[in-house]
């Protein structure tokens, strides 16, 4: 099957058999990986532009090395370092982009819709890799992918989400791709941080770490921004944080005895995750960085065969 968009905005765009048929992909994806010389023709003669107006090091690299594994020409352009400085819109800026040739681009924006207004005035295949508070899909496809390749499924596992559910792109995209998939998601952090009307999307709301890690298979605990911590109508000081909904060997006992552990990094150990479960062998974080590049080559080749359809 081919995606029924040109562009990947979003899990909320898409079907959960869309999805499957991402991640069956990254699986052939993930061989490549595997292989002594990471490389296939598979997207020769492509150019793929990773527009990023925000700080990255994973994703930004992850989509680098995927289109690069498969033989696509890359330009990486950071808007620190662009006419972006000169004053020049989004729009323009990707529309130069477009007639220097690229097939792709991938965008990085602070600002939530940003991709889905890049992708109405440009030809070329948008990739949203993270805008604003709204959605990282590419983050929550490798997020299934790791959970999928050590379970064998989605459907029917309890998924615990920590931390600042209100400004986490993360967060959005992980409730729609578990969800549609047959999960059945937990969120939990200080009232604060969790956002009216979760419970429309069929998440079940906690403000108790332990009720929320109460037979958990996979407990995904959020970045925690300590800039947060200056705004007091968001959140207590770093120790309380830590305290009350800090991930400790203690609190995932509580947990399924082999349930996994994520994050989407970087972390801050001692913060929202102890050092000691970071360290874990079901601890899958590391796994989570390896494969993002097999889900990135999936999303860029499935785009691409789609143009060629």
């Amino acid at each position: 099957m081919a995606l029924r968009h040109k562009d990947l905005l979003g899990l909320a765009d898409l079907s959960p058999e869309e999805i499957e048929h991402i991640l069956e992909q990254a699986e052939a994806m993930r061989e490549v990986l595997e292989r002594e010389i990471k490389k296939v023709p598979a997207l020769r003669g492509r150019v793929v532009v990773n527009l990023f107006y925000e700080p990255s090091t994973r994703t930004r690299f992850s989509f680098e090395l995927a289109a690069k594994y498969l033989s696509a020409e890359t330009v990486s352009v950071a808007a620190a370092t662009a006419s972006v400085v000169k004053g020049e819109g989004l729009l323009d800026t990707a529309r130069t982009v477009e007639a220097l040739g690229a097939d792709v681009v991938v965008l990085r924006h602070p600002s939530a819709g940003a991709a889905a207004f890049l992708a109405r005035h440009v030809k070329a295949a948008v990739i949203n890799a993270g805008d604003g508070m709204h959605e990282h899909p590419t983050q929550a496809l490798l997020d299934l992918f790791t959970v999928k390749r050590h379970k064998g499924r989605i459907k029917g596992l309890t998924v615990t989400i920590v931390g600042d559910i209100l400004h986490s792109r993360v967060a959005r995209s992980n409730i729609w791709g578990f969800s549609k998939l047959g999960a059945r998601v937990r969120v939990c952090g200080p009232a604060t941080l969790i956002p009216p009307g979760l419970e429309e999307l069929g998440v079940e709301v906690y403000y108790q770490l332990e009720e929320a890690l109460e037979g958990a298979d996979v407990v995904y605990v959020l970045r925690l921004q300590r800039e947060r911590f200056s705004e007091q109508t968001f959140l207590p000081g770093p120790e309380e944080y830590a305290r009350l909904y800090g991930l400790n060997r203690e609190r995932l006992r509580l947990a399924q005895p082999d349930a996994l552990v994520m994050h989407p990094g970087p972390m801050n150990r001692g913060l929202e995750i102890a050092a000691e479960v970071a360290e874990l062998d079901r601890a899958v974080i590391e796994e989570q960085v390896t494969n993002g590049v097999a889900v990135r080559m999936a999303c860029l080749y499935l785009l691409m065969r789609r143009g060629e359809a």
